[in-house]
């Protein structure tokens, strides 16, 4: 049995208004009801027919993939009321968790920059998993073509850098409403590998820049939320985070961002290719915890609106 694939269902739209945009779509309710913004990055499907051609093997672009986690994050923002963004262009085109400057320029063909970056700039990129991924472990290289600058140039101003714009205002918009807000980067991960015998693997991994992008107390409930329904949890290892978390993270501003990685087990098919009859559950439990979230999150706010004593 196969779940839905395209986007919230049901009858209950709780006045929500959706922009649909080549590169990614937003959904937000016209009087939010929550201080939560869902982002879905690397759940995008649309490929190009020039970009498959350029693939050395079209089917390797699954592996790229947050599979459905885009079908995922729509249905926990319609359960929970919450905000959503979620990307349609695919992570082969451009990685939205990457930096700008996260590229490997041997890949890219035409002006090179002055000065090569060798650092943590592109540390990702380097591993062939940057802006524009490269290369696959053991697939070896995705592309047949080097990519021209023109295009890399165009894709970041084009997609890049506009959701980027979009999930920052967005964020400032509620955080402006409620006095604080936070952002559920949500992803999916391969089922993680045991570590020694007996061991129970995480089915969910939060991550929260090792405390830099988010307040403690909120990553404790999303940690506490998943424990008490009794499904495996772990915080920050192997999956801390990326360039979303870096960019939009700032407690001290009231903008609070957490990851949230979903083993692709919990809610596709056995070839983890298409959403299972598993996937409501999991919407209904991370809806549930987004709903948490969202009481802390306005109390946070209107804590930090009251006077101060005076010391």
């Amino acid at each position: 049995m196969s779940c839905p694939e395209n986007g919230p269902s049901g009858d209950d739209s709780r006045g929500f208004e959706e922009r649909q945009g080549a590169a990614f779509d937003i959904v937000t309710a016209s009087n939010p009801g929550l201080p939560v913004l869902i982002a879905a990055p690397h759940g995008g499907r649309d490929y190009p027919e020039d970009v498959l051609a350029n693939m050395r093997d079209p089917s390797l672009r699954l592996r790229l993939e947050d599979r459905h986690v885009d079908t995922l994050a729509a249905e926990v923002a319609r359960l929970s009321g919450a905000a959503l963004i979620r990307a349609n262009v695919p992570r082969a085109i451009i990685d939205l968790n990457r930096a700008p400057d996260d590229v490997d320029w041997g890949m890219v063909s035409g002006q090179q920059p002055e000065r090569m970056r060798h650092s943590l700039a592109n540390r990702r990129a380097r591993s062939g998993l940057g802006l524009v991924p490269r290369r696959l472990p053991v697939s070896g290289e995705l592309w047949k073509r080097p990519l021209p600058r023109t295009e890399l140039d165009s894709r970041i101003e084009t997609i890049h850098r506009p959701y980027h714009q979009a999930l920052g205002s967005a964020l400032e918009s509620l955080r402006d409403q409620w006095g604080a807000s936070l952002l559920v980067d949500l992803h999916s991960m391969p089922p993680l590998r045991k570590r020694h015998p007996g061991e129970v693997t995480p089915e969910f991994v939060i991550g929260d820049r090792f405390g830099a992008s988010c307040d403690g107390r909120l990553v404790a409930t999303a940690l506490n939320h998943l424990g008490e329904h009794y499904r495996p949890v772990a915080h920050n290892r192997p999956y801390s985070g990326g360039y979303v978390l870096d960019r939009h993270g700032a407690p001290r501003r009231g903008i609070h961002a957490m990851q949230v990685e979903v083993c692709r087990t919990t809610y596709l098919d056995s070839r983890m290719e298409e959403p299972c009859a598993r996937l409501p559950a999991v919407a209904r439990l991370l809806a549930e915890m987004v709903a948490r979230l969202a009481a802390e999150v306005a109390e946070m706010g209107h804590r930090d609106e009251l006077p101060q004593a005076a010391e």
